[in-house]
């Protein structure tokens, strides 16, 4: 076996084309979209190669690739933390820590002294966590796994830092009758109010969500103000899978106080496309968007800045959901909730309290150095 670092372009399409051979007979992992695959590993749209820098390896035997892993580092505020992700192997244990030792002797140049894995180059709402339960219906860009890549990443010795999970509910099995008691007090309030975005006040509702997400995660120790050219394009990229009455935002004696994000799951038309979005595949994509190809959104962030936590703003702008969803988009039958960590008890019991429940669950994994 031998492993080689990822430079030409030849080697580069070899990264992605990987794994379309090795789930070929997989009846639920769906293609993840070249582009997204190769935007994360672009300087030039990448902007987390401004904190770091990152590389790829593929693992070849016998002249045909069995595995592939990418390492980055970050120096955040003078933090340094090491990272792996796009992990894919054929199911043998020295293949794999072949991979992990590759990665690990990068990090180690780097002054790293621990691997986090799998996770993304990137924001956490992508490409984080190994799946470990829940192997049907990958959502858009959420990692997707063989059930024996536990065993390969706990052999090598790492071990669970975190997990989350992901949780669904349909229309039908939503408790609204309880949380529209729950919700009644807040709403009729003249203090709060809860406005769905609209694409056409961008600037307004960007500058929203910067003020609800610098506050409401401000504590968490991994936290980054996040920017507000950056939330901007993040919602223009949304535009063609999103519903504006699906995003909420709920206002207190005038401040913005918390927001709520759904998106169409666009992966259940994805598995038609092979990864690719040419202009046949855009007008498969349009066509199945609009003629029955989806019927489930996806929630991506939730957040309420703590001055305003438990006093009801959350049910609030489920309930607006709930209504304008079932009013205005009655095709869209089933909500997933994404990702929740084990660090965040409240969500989780709100989530059941819903009538949710957890259909998948991913970890992630960290692997400390030694000597």
């Amino acid at each position: 076996m031998q492993v080689k670092e990822v430079f030409s372009k030849k080697e580069q399409k070899e990264f992605i084309d990987f794994p379309k051979r090795l789930y070929a007979n997989h009846p639920d992992w769906i293609c993840p979209l070249d582009k997204d695959i190769e935007t994360v590993f672009d300087p030039n749209q990448n902007k987390f190669y401004d904190l770091g820098d990152a590389k790829r390896w593929l693992l070849i035997s016998e002249e045909k690739t069995i595995g592939r892993i990418a390492a980055f580092y970050k120096n955040e505020s003078g933090k340094l933390s090491g990272g792996m992700g796009f992990f894919e192997c054929v199911d043998k244990v020295n293949a794999a820590h072949l991979l992990f030792n590759t990665a690990e002797d990068w990090l180690r140049t780097n002054h790293c002294s621990y691997m986090d894995g799998p996770i993304n180059f990137g924001e956490k709402d992508k490409y984080w966590g190994l799946l470990v339960s829940g192997f049907k219906n990958p959502s858009y860009q959420e990692n997707f796994n063989f059930s024996y890549y536990q065993h390969l990443f706990e052999s090598y010795g790492f071990v669970k830092n975190f997990e989350q999970t992901t949780s669904e509910i349909g229309i039908d099995e939503f408790k609204s009758e309880r949380f529209f008691k729950l919700s009644s007090r807040v709403l009729a309030n003249p203090a709060y109010r809860f406005e769905h975005f609209k694409m056409k006040e961008l600037d307004k509702y960007a500058s929203d969500f910067i003020h609800i997400y610098n506050k409401a995660w401000a504590s968490r120790a991994d936290f980054i103000a996040i920017t507000k050219d950056k939330i901007e394009s993040t919602l223009i990229s949304l535009k063609p899978i999103m519903i504006e009455e699906a995003i909420w935002f709920a206002y207190a004696n005038n401040e913005p106080a918390g927001f709520i994000v759904n998106v169409l799951d666009v992966n259940q038309i994805f598995k038609h496309l092979n990864g690719k979005m040419n202009i046949w595949s855009k007008l498969k994509f349009l066509y199945l968007l609009h003629f029955g190809g989806v019927n489930r959104v996806r929630g991506i962030v939730f957040g309420v800045i703590p001055a305003y936590q438990n006093l009801g703003l959350e049910t609030g702008m489920i309930i607006k959901f709930y209504e304008e969803m079932k009013k205005n988009h009655p095709q869209y039958t089933q909500a997933e909730l994404s990702w929740i960590g084990d660090f965040n008890p409240k969500m989780h019991s709100l989530f059941e309290a819903l009538g949710a429940k957890t259909t998948k669950i991913h970890y992630t994994y960290r692997y400390n150095f030694k000597g």
